[in-house]
């Protein structure tokens, strides 16, 4: 991240965990869902020590050593998921508010492809190359991978702040931005065989969108647009010694409901 952005987010990081001081009107409290467009992932990595294949002849003859090192990766399809969240703040008479924000967020896995081993794609290679197996298993890695199981989930926490238009009116267009931390969960089980099944805890920022309606004094309805994005999560494969970094951005489209607190 640059370091525009990171002064940038420090600012908003600032001024929500400021004291409320002479400019606080009133609570809120609220809840949304919606649907997580996932990004594809670029899983890139190595192996973590030296690893000796399998049967993936004649291409990769059997006990082929990889040196530790080497460079692994696949390119990971997400299906479109689904986004929850609560949300609890203070709005300002400034046209400001802040929060903060629990979330999850979850996609399935749509397809892997394009695996390669030192740059090398193996698609077209008996998996038994990857398992360790002397005798061929009779499909190919890219017949395997391509039976998209698993999925991604996020548990994250942000604090928030925000700037709302129109604040006078039924009708309030805002903009807001946030940072936090994101438990990312990663779960890649292609034709039921388990490749990677771990997670990390990693800074998460996003921005935000969208237009409140209000009902009454108290009580608003919203829609909104998120991008939100995680640091690469690293995790360990379990199918040979490696690791990767998985890329972890989201696009949110989400509706919810406030309750406004009255002072």
């Amino acid at each position: 991240m640059g370091v525009i952005m990171k002064r940038f987010f420090a600012a908003i990081a600032a001024f929500t965990l400021a004291p409320a001081g002479a400019f606080a009107q009133e609570w809120y409290a609220g809840g949304y869902f919606g649907l997580n467009l996932q990004g594809d992932s670029d899983n890139r990595g190595q192996l973590t020590s030296d690893f000796s294949t399998g049967n993936g002849a004649p291409t990769i003859p059997t006990e082929t050593v990889l040196a530790q090192g080497t460079s692994v990766g696949w390119t990971t399809d997400f299906d479109s998921g689904v986004a929850y969240g609560v949300e609890a703040g203070l709005r300002f008479d400034n046209g400001f508010r802040s929060g903060v924000e629990i979330s999850l967020t979850q996609a399935d896995v749509d397809t892997h492809e394009g695996v390669n081993v030192g740059g090398a794609v193996i698609d077209g290679v008996d998996a038994a190359v990857l398992t360790g197996s002397a005798e061929p298993l009779g499909a190919t890695v890219g017949e395997v991978v391509s039976d998209g199981r698993g999925d991604i989930e996020n548990l994250a926490v942000f604090a928030n702040a925000y700037y709302d238009f129109n604040r006078d009116g039924q009708f309030q267009p805002y903009v807001g931005a946030g940072i936090g931390f994101s438990d990312v969960n990663v779960t890649y089980n292609p034709s039921g065989v388990g490749i990677v099944d771990d997670g990390e805890t990693k800074f998460a920022y996003q921005l935000r969108a969208g237009a409140t309606y209000q009902f009454s004094e108290q009580v608003e309805a919203y829609a909104e647009y998120t991008y939100r994005a995680t640091e690469d999560a690293q995790v360990n494969v379990d199918l040979f010694p490696g690791a990767l970094d998985i890329e972890n951005e989201q696009n949110l489209l989400t509706v919810g409901v406030r309750y406004r607190f009255s002072g």
